[in-house]
């Protein structure tokens, strides 16, 4: 595993971080098998993990907490977000209010077992949220109660403001094959001295037909949001196919090597519900693409045949 500088926080992450949500954090995925796959991370050298105060209707942040009971956690960054909440009935409420952002980094201290977070972000503001929000992320760190602050967003808009305010320590964005538009704003963020992280690295699996992915009631899950909310990117995906006809690597591989190839970037996360998928993704670190897969690659985004 390699690693990386996150901006100019003072913490070093590993370039894949594990992204504990959806799927892996819900009850009726084995807690077994997902405490197993945050181990199996860490064996392997993943340092930064990634959840959220809402993710899998709230219950990945105390997953995640569990999994890291009793183990070394001083390498580990653990990232979560605050703003948004389950509200009950499937539903994800918003909050960023002061008292709602510290409440809510409050109760993820104790979720995760942590006394210090790594990374507190906030759930995709608006820019009025964002700068009504800077005063209460700049008290958490001073009270040592997070290391740095930052946001996750796929609105530009709203990461260009954010790579102009000096409290802000990191973004996320969503960067991928199907979002190669995002570099010029990861290369203005990393000039700002921010920490980048690559959300949705995988695409969201759009790059494969959805045929080819159901194996299990997890695929089921995420085929039925695809096409509930992600036709678009199915559609864009499609001109992505051969990255899993390539023979030298896989198409998992050849979509995380792909973003990790810009040195702007701090981490690329992702999830996994399978330990193979988990070892496929990571061997994808230190990963150089062939320059012909490259060229098809950057052809396709162009939507050339």
């Amino acid at each position: 595993m390699r690693y990386r500088p996150l901006g100019r926080t003072g913490l070093t992450v590993s370039e894949l971080g594990f992204g504990c949500a959806s799927w892996w954090g819900k009850p009726r995925f084995d807690e077994r098998t997902a405490v197993g796959l945050v181990h199996e991370a860490i064996d392997r050298g993943v340092t930064l993990f990634d959840t959220g105060a809402s993710y899998s209707a709230g219950e990945a942040e105390p997953r995640l907490g569990r999994a890291l009971r009793g183990g070394d956690r001083s390498r580990l960054v653990i990232a979560t977000k605050a703003g948004t909440y389950h509200a009950g009935g499937g539903r994800i409420a918003r909050d960023m209010s002061p008292a709602a952002i510290a409440a809510s980094a409050e109760r993820s201290l104790g979720n995760l077992g942590l006394e210090t977070l790594g990374l507190l972000q906030l759930h995709g503001p608006s820019v009025h949220e964002l700068d009504a929000a800077m005063e209460t992320l700049a008290a958490l760190k001073a009270r040592g109660l997070v290391r740095a602050v930052g946001l996750n967003s796929f609105d530009p808009a709203v990461i260009d403001h954010a790579i102009g305010l000096p409290g802000v320590d990191v973004v996320m964005v969503d960067y991928n094959v199907l979002r190669p538009e995002r570099e010029p704003l990861i290369a203005r963020a990393a000039a700002a001295g921010k920490g980048v992280l690559a959300g949705m690295p995988l695409a969201m699996g759009h790059t494969r037909p959805l045929v080819e992915r159901l194996r299990g009631p997890q695929d089921l899950w995420y085929a039925a949001r695809a096409l509930a909310k992600h036709r678009g990117e199915l559609r864009r995906g499609a001109r992505f196919r051969f990255l899993h006809r390539l023979p030298e690597v896989t198409g998992s591989q050849a979509a995380l090597a792909y973003v990790l190839a810009n040195p702007r970037l701090s981490a690329a996360v992702f999830g996994a519900t399978r330990p193979e998928h988990l070892r496929e993704n990571l061997a994808a670190s230190g990963l150089a693409l062939p320059s012909g897969v490259l060229a098809r690659i950057h052809a396709a985004q162009k939507g050339v045949p």
